[in-house]
């Protein structure tokens, strides 16, 4: 069992800065492919990032590249969402997850999820 806590959401001007955490529990982590999604009211869950268990593959959604970092630090069990230049267009709750099953893009790869934080680009 691996449980997830997101922390590091609020709000921010458009063009700022934010960092996401996700505090894992579970002797596995290590071996657990993590990934952001955010999901905006009204809309669907929408990829945002992805790491590997070792750190060595991420991939990440067009919509966000060369803007947000994806890390982990298996010593601190923690996943990393690090966002610049934020648009209004971020503006969504965002969910961590864990894959037992290898990386992927698609909500279906992950079996364990967090609730979630808020984050807020105001223009």
């Amino acid at each position: 069992q691996v449980q997830l806590v997101e922390s590091g959401g609020g709000l921010v001007q458009a063009g700022g800065s934010l960092r996401l955490s996700c505090a894992a529990s579970g002797r596995t982590f290590g071996t657990y492919a993590m990934a952001w999604f955010r999901q905006a009211p009204g809309k669907g869950r929408e990829f945002v990032a992805a790491i590997s268990w070792s750190g060595g593959s991420t991939y990440y959604a067009d919509s966000v590249k060369d803007r947000f970092t994806i890390s982990r630090d298996a010593a601190k069990n923690t996943v990393y969402l690090q966002m610049n230049s934020l648009k209004p267009e971020d503006t969504a709750v965002y969910l961590c997850a864990a894959s037992s099953y290898g990386l992927g893009r698609t909500s279906s790869y992950y079996n364990y999820w967090g609730q979630g934080t808020q984050v807020t680009v105001s223009s």
